[in-house]
């Protein structure tokens, strides 16, 4: 299996981040990246598309939203080009930008119908391959040289076979997550999936989802990005055609389909990721980035400071 595609969506309004969400869309806000350069949110997620492996991106947005896009990646590449003298690194992430603009095809996700909608818009420029599935507002660390997208690719090309990136997740956490049960497949971290449930409540996740050889209290919950194969199309498409007016088509209820009918894997990512649209995620993934970043003694320094601060209020 070779996994070439990726599709990124990015079609919700974020109002969560409100008001800065009803102005830009949310997936171009600024963050400083681990290399100390401040960049669109999208950008950074599709380099870590590219980081394993990924030739060509689709990213799914809103009606409106593509030509805002590219309107705003150009100005971006060409304030880069202009406002700093010619500086290297400057030049370096416009080109960076180019790349980016050459590798990008937009899909409008017409109707907001749920994340399984918006993943079979991209069936077209999936056609019969395998895809990298990533979400437009989360963002990830790795813990080790391979990005956490490179990890989870890795092993669904030895394994030949579709792959969800999870975590160890606290119990408390688990109503926030798409949850899975598994049996160990005897590879360190890797378990077959069984069942999976969206959000499960507490009890749900007791009776359901508890993966022996994971520590207790815990739970494998969904990291925000998947290799998927097409069949999965198939069954998103069976869902839109039979849901009811006003119900959002839910890619989990189509994962447990798929489990089903192929061999399916959970892939226990050393990383961490970080929810954009939860309260503090921007600023979570910021502190996150920058302590990887060649700036990161500055921050610490302030970081400790401001801690110190608090402390004595």
């Amino acid at each position: 299996m070779q996994i070439k595609k990726a599709v990124i969506t990015a079609a919700a309004r974020g109002t969560r981040l409100y008001p800065v969400g009803d102005t830009v869309q949310k997936a171009m806000l600024p963050l400083a990246d681990k290399d100390g350069v401040h960049k669109p949110i999208i950008q950074i997620i599709a380099e870590e598309a590219f980081s394993s492996g990924i030739e060509e991106i689709c990213l799914i947005c809103a009606p409106g939203d593509k030509e805002r896009y590219i309107q705003a990646f150009q100005t971006l590449k060409g304030n880069l080009e202009r406002a700093f003298g010619g500086a290297t690194w400057a030049l370096q992430q416009a080109e960076k930008i180019s790349f980016l603009l050459a590798h990008l095809t937009f899909i409008v996700q017409e109707e907001t119908k749920g994340y399984g909608h918006a993943v079979w818009c991209a069936k077209d420029f999936v056609g019969s391959e395998p895809f990298l599935l990533l979400l437009g507002d989360h963002l990830y660390t790795s813990n080790i040289a391979a990005s956490c997208a490179e990890q989870l690719v890795a092993l669904a090309t030895e394994e030949n076979c579709a792959v969800s990136a999870v975590n160890a997740t606290p119990e408390h956490f688990i109503t926030q997550y798409g949850t899975v049960r598994g049996r160990h497949n005897g590879k360190v971290g890797v378990f077959e999936i069984e069942q999976i449930i969206e959000k499960p409540s507490l009890s749900e996740a007791e009776l359901q989802l508890m993966t022996p050889g994971i520590r207790a209290g815990h739970y494998l919950c969904f990291f925000g990005m998947h290799v998927l194969t097409p069949e999965i199309f198939p069954i998103l498409e069976k869902a839109i055609k039979d849901s009811k007016t006003g119900r959002d088509i839910q890619l989990t209820t189509a994962q447990k389909k798929l489990v089903k009918k192929q061999k399916y894997l959970a892939k226990i990512i050393d990383g961490r990721r970080f929810n954009l649209g939860n309260h503090f995620g921007w600023l979570e993934a910021q502190i996150a980035f920058g302590l990887k970043s060649p700036q990161s003694n500055e921050l610490l320094s302030s970081l400790v400071t401001q801690l110190a601060e608090a402390q004595q209020v």
